[in-house]
C-alpha cells in the first residue's frame, strides 16, 4: 500500500505573525510609493503599517530595501499574471505583444500599483526578478526562433522596458487618452523594430486579448515561504 504523501506542516503562530508584519510593511510602502513619497521616515511607514519600529528592522535593513521589496512584489505578481495569460500563445512575437499590450492596459486598470512601479522605474531595468527578466526571456525566444531579426537583445530590452515606462507615464499624464489604442500603436512600433513586418504587426496588435484580471494584485499580502509553506 502506497503511503499517503506527507502534508505540509501548518505555519506556526509566530511564523504567521512575522508574515503578517512583513506584509503590512510592504503594503504601507506601496501606498507611499504610489504617492511619490519616497522621503517618508521609517517611523511614519511603521505607523501606517501599525507595527512597531523594532519590527521593521527584524525584516528590513533600511527603507530602501523595503521599497525595493514593495516594487518587486508588484512586478512579480503582475509578471506571474502575464505569464499565465500567454502560456498558450505559441508564437514568441504574439507572446511578447500580448504581454506588452496587457501591461499598457494595466496602467489604467490599477493606477496605484502602476505608480508603485513607475516611481522606481530606473530600478526596473536592472532587476533580477519581476518584469525585465520576462521581457528579456520573451525577446530572446523570438530571436532564437527567427521571429525577431534584431539580434542585440540588450538593446531590444532597453527599448521595450523604456517604452513600457514612458507609456505608463503618458497614460497617467493624459487621462483622456485612449489607453488601449495608444498601447497597441506602441506595441506595433516595437514589433516592427524587432523585425516583424508592418502588416503582421498590425494584425497581431488587432487580435483579441485575454481578460486581464487584476483583483488578486490589489492589496495582496506579501507571500513568505519557509519549508514549503506559503502564507497570505
Amino acid at each position: 500500500m502506497t503511503p499517503a504523501p506527507a502534508s505540509s506542516p501548518e505555519p506556526t503562530r509566530s511564523f504567521r505573525r512575522k508574515a503578517q508584519t512583513r506584509a503590512a510593511l510592504v503594503r504601507a510602502a506601496q501606498s507611499f510609493l504610489a504617492e511619490g513619497q519616497t522621503n517618508t521616515p521609517v517611523l511614519e511607514i511603521t505607523q501606517a503599517a501599525d507595527v512597531g519600529i523594532g519590527s521593521f528592522y527584524n525584516h528590513f535593513e533600511s527603507k530602501d530595501q523595503l521599497f525595493e521589496a514593495a516594487v518587486e512584489h508588484v512586478m512579480d505578481l503582475l509578471g506571474a499574471v502575464l505569464d499565465e495569460l500567454t502560456t498558450d500563445a505559441g508564437d514568441p512575437a504574439v507572446t511578447f505583444a500580448t504581454s506588452f499590450r496587457l501591461m499598457g492596459r494595466f496602467h489604467r486598470r490599477e493606477p496605484q500599483l502602476s505608480k508603485v512601479i513607475l516611481h522606481r522605474a530606473l530600478d526596473v531595468l536592472g532587476a533580477q526578478t519581476g518584469l525585465a527578466p520576462r521581457v528579456r526571456r520573451d525577446i530572446q525566444a523570438g530571436v532564437e526562433s527567427g521571429r525577431f531579426t534584431m539580434t542585440d537583445v540588450d538593446v531590444a530590452v532597453v527599448c521595450a522596458v523604456g517604452a513600457a515606462t514612458f507609456l505608463g507615464q503618458l497614460l497617467h499624464a493624459e487621462p483622456d487618452r485612449d489607453d488601449a489604442g495608444t498601447t497597441d500603436r506602441a506595441t506595433e512600433a516595437l514589433l516592427r523594430m524587432l523585425g516583424i513586418s508592418a502588416d503582421e504587426a498590425l494584425a497581431i496588435c488587432s487580435s483579441p486579448l485575454p481578460e486581464l484580471h487584476t483583483a488578486g494584485l490589489r492589496g495582496a499580502v506579501y507571500e513568505v515561504t519557509t519549508n514549503g509553506v506559503a502564507t497570505r
